[in-house]
């Protein structure tokens, strides 16, 4: 192994040897791979990088923004989004740049990134920019954001199922190492097949630090040698989205594109069999994070790779989840009594599998979600780790192999749900010291407010007489609906910033244009502070922002300010705007 002189730069540098990282740095690291590895085959290729802020990947902008000589070297483009879908539209475009003159490179990728409601939002501009096809040099992966217990989110997300609706093939990283792997791979993949590729990336694999091995022909990519329609495969690149060609696309998305990506999938092993038990009753499967954390729980269960072999079980790492190359999952199902699928939240997965598997002669019983009598096996809601996946296994295992390792980790179990939860002190989440929007989310007595998205949703906890919470962008929209329907005849409601420009404004527009009498409170701050204080894309000055709201239709305006002396005389107000101190 190579040594090298220590820099804060290796983590991007470096193109040999270890290096150490968060999943977050090997995001940034990954384009600049990609172009490297374009370089090394006489490609002179570029990188537009766009989407919106977000946790788990809220801090993917702000560690791009850090590095603009390294991304001017590699020819790397950041372009934050004003939302997430105009994000995904500007990573559209950079597809369509060799279809126009003068081009100034021979293809240019995409990387748009976005958390799962991001992903949600966008689905239209998906399935549009996914018919249309990728450029011949160009390729794009779609890094989303999965948040499956709602740490940041208001809802528990899914992003697998949006992208296979989208028919993007979709990778699932479960480390940095799988970072930098798999999404060379991902853009390779998106390049041969024409498609946009999903890549998930879960909270604690974004979070999530460790070591990487790279070096120049770390990733080797093979030519599956698929053909279609009688000829070697090239996918059609057409954003004329209309009928005919809209059908057209569609069949070559299905029979073509997606047929490519299986091919591509089983030439460069994106799914392995990791421990191949030559007479194995049972096979594990699992993928990503997950697939990792039934590493963790085998080896506390006592079973690392020889006790495995020795045991009759077989163990399946799986990269891309959709579309299921069935080769691989009829390779590793030879022979097997019983497949286990273990998985998150809906089973995608055990579902393709079972689709390979079901006209097959001699099949192995495959189990997930419920097993073989319908009881339920592995939770469909909230989060696996390594424990519970532990559980789940050691209780699946038990009446076949009797082993003291798998008892006495049971009892371990059984004895810590028993021990009593330790006494801590509980601080409800609160603004921030200082910060004015602790007295502007206050309402008069006898009025109700609705919350929004942002920190100051907090305030639902904080018996502010704040109801309600919507999507992003939705704010106010729901009064707008329900105000016909009671006698209540005034509403508040919150609305940040980083909201407002997201998207915030069309539902101000919706209220103008429906005659609703509403309160909008922007609590303007400057910064996006729920994602990490970032300048909130498209933001404007508040006199310029009282003009829009005026241009809209808004009544009335009144700004609330600590520091009213700070507009001078001749600041260009909205005509009628009132400047009151807090």
């Amino acid at each position: 192994m190579q040594k090298h002189d220590f820099s804060l730069d290796a983590k991007y540098r470096q193109e040999e040897g270890v290096i150490f990282l968060s999943g977050i740095q090997a995001l940034v690291r990954l384009p600049l791979d990609q172009h490297r590895a374009d370089r090394r085959r006489g490609l002179r290729t570029a990188t537009l990088v766009s989407g919106y802020r977000g946790s788990p990947l809220g801090g993917l902008d702000t560690a791009f923004e850090r590095n603009p000589d390294l991304l001017r070297e590699h020819h790397v483009v950041f372009l934050s989004g004003l939302n997430e879908d105009l994000g995904a539209t500007a990573i559209f475009g950079s597809q369509l740049t060799n279809l126009f003159p003068k081009p100034k490179y021979d293809g240019v990728l995409g990387m748009w990134y976005g958390k799962g409601p991001g992903v949600d939002r966008s689905g239209d501009i998906f399935k549009h920019a996914n018919f249309a096809g990728v450029g011949r040099y160009g390729g794009v992966l779609a890094v989303a954001g999965d948040d499956p217990v709602s740490k940041s989110s208001t809802l528990p997300t899914h992003t697998e199922v949006t992208m296979y609706d989208a028919l993007f093939p979709v990778l699932y990283p479960g480390g940095v190492q799988d970072i930098l792997d798999l999404g060379r791979l991902g853009f390779e993949l998106s390049r041969y097949s024409g498609l946009w590729v999903g890549f998930k990336i879960v909270t604690d694999v974004a979070d999530g630090l460790g070591t990487a091995e790279v070096a120049p022909g770390r990733v080797v990519v093979a030519d599956p040698g698929f053909t279609y329609e009688g000829g070697p495969w090239q996918h059609t690149q057409n954003p004329l989205l209309l009928p005919p060609f809209g059908l057209e696309l569609e069949h070559e998305i299905h029979y073509g594109r997606l047929e490519a990506a299986k091919a591509f999938a089983a030439a460069n092993r994106l799914n392995r069999i990791t421990v191949p038990t030559p007479d194995a009753w049972l096979g594990l499967v699992a993928a990503g994070k997950t697939y990792y954390d039934l590493r963790q729980a085998l080896r506390d269960l006592g079973l690392d790779d020889e006790a495995l072999r020795r045991h009759g079980i077989r163990l399946l790492k799986i990269g891309m989840l959709f579309p299921m190359e069935p080769g691989i999952i009829r390779e590793f199902a030879r022979g097997l009594e019983e497949l286990f699928v273990i998985e998150e939240k809906r089973g995608l997965m055990e579902l393709f599998i079972r689709d390979i598997l079901y006209n097959q002669t001699e099949r192995p019983r495959v189990v997930g979600k419920r097993d073989e009598e319908g009881r339920v096996l592995v939770a469909a809601d909230g989060e696996l780790d390594a424990d519970a996946v532990a559980r789940i296994v050691a209780a699946r295992l038990e009446p076949r192999l009797s082993l003291d390792s798998l008892r006495a980790r049971l009892l371990l179990y059984e004895a810590l749900s028993e021990r009593p939860a330790p006494l801590t002190i509980a601080r409800q989440p609160y603004f921030c010291s200082g910060c004015p929007h602790n007295r502007s989310t206050v309402v008069p007595e006898g009025s109700l407010a609705g919350a929004g998205i942002g920190c100051h949703g907090m305030v639902l906890a904080m018996g502010r007489d704040t109801v309600g919470i919507t999507h992003m962008g939705g704010e106010g929209a729901q009064w707008v609906g329900m105000a016909p329907f009671t006698e209540m005849p005034h509403m508040f409601q919150n609305l940040g910033d980083g909201t407002l420009f997201h998207s915030g404004s069309l539902a101000i527009r919706q209220a103008v244009a429906a005659g609703t009498n509403i309160t909008y409170k922007i609590l303007y701050n400057s910064a996006v502070a729920m994602t990490g204080g970032q300048d909130a894309a498209g933001a404007v000055p508040v006199p310029e922002l009282t003009r829009q709201l005026e241009a809209e239709g808004v009544k009335r305006i009144l700004v609330l300010t600590d520091e009213p002396e700070q507009y001078p005389g001749d600041t260009r107000w909205a005509k009628g705007v009132e400047v009151w101190h807090r």
